[in-house]
């Protein structure tokens, strides 16, 4: 049997998986090099070469386990949006929620460690770079959880409420998707984000005629009311309700009798800066 520290060096030199590790140093009687020339030979060391690529399209999901009615939501990457639309990439996003629902990992490191082979794998068959850059468990407790995954997988959102109904939580994590609430109510905005907001109005206050001569307890007093503002827009319950813009979300839920205890929203590639190639240039340089 192949040593354990020889196929987790030639595991992190290929990125092949675990048993095709095992199996090339045993075919090559435990010799590392051959053993690359192995894996190379037969198309599995693909993982080491993709490592320097830039994954940015992938797929949103939030999946919901039948037994135990805890919802995980995450986000798994790939190079291309043409592999991200395809029925196998949409198998092994599901592989992975179905893993993370049973483990519950407590972070992105340990789901990454329960999740190496499969994305080893992943790469053999479809080779390209995959990553798994988010996830969020929302337990089942005495709570509502409801979900909606907007084109396709581009979008993914979960929400847990307190009362109500899965098609009612459905319908907010619908409004989720479409305007981005950043937090549930102005309380929940952090209070160093809300000092530096107040620290930009002060600044502006200085600029503005109409304020200069206003005491300064008025001026404390109309500063707070274009912060509560100016958050407004970016927090769940303030929002013009997506089903019904005569009311907000947070006059909704109240008519409903029903509290938003916690929201998660994906979107695919956000935050992450895409690769640009020059496609003539690499033909050319192909064609020299």
């Amino acid at each position: 049997m192949a040593d354990i520290k020889l196929i987790k060096e030639l595991r992190d030199r290929t990125g092949a998986g675990l048993n095709d590790c095992k199996a090339a140093l045993e075919a090559c009687n435990s010799d590392i090099e051959k053993a690359c020339d192995w894996l190379r030979e037969k198309g599995i060391a693909k993982a080491a070469k993709k490592a320097d690529r830039i994954a940015a399209e992938g797929l949103a999901l939030a999946v919901k386990c039948p037994k135990c009615g805890k919802t995980v939501v995450l986000e798994v990457n790939c190079e291309t949006d043409f592999v991200a639309k395809g029925e196998p990439f949409h198998e092994f996003v599901e592989s992975i929620a179905s893993v993370l629902l049973k483990n519950e990992p407590k972070d992105i490191d340990e789901a990454k460690a329960l999740t190496t082979d499969l994305f080893a794998d992943a790469t053999v068959k479809m080779g390209e770079k995959f990553d798994l850059r988010r996830f969020t468990i929302i337990q089942q407790e005495n709570n509502v959880i409801g979900s909606y995954i907007h084109m396709g997988g581009k979008i993914a959102v979960a929400v847990s409420l307190d009362g109500g109904d899965e098609e009612l939580a459905k319908q907010v994590a619908m409004h989720i998707a479409a305007n981005n609430p950043q937090y549930a109510t102005v309380n929940d905005v952090p209070a160093d984000i809300r000092e530096h907001e107040m620290n930009v109005q002060k600044e502006a206050a200085k600029n503005d005629e109409k304020l200069a001569n206003k005491p300064a307890q008025v001026l404390e007093k109309i500063l707070e009311g274009k912060i509560n503002k100016y958050f407004a827009e970016m927090t769940l319950e303030s929002q013009p309700f997506l089903m019904d813009d005569s009311k907000t979300v947070g006059q909704f839920l109240k008519e409903k009798g029903v509290k938003v205890l916690k929201f998660v929203r994906y979107q695919v590639g956000e935050g992450i800066e895409k690769r640009k190639d020059d496609f003539a240039s690499e033909v050319m340089s192909q064609a020299r």
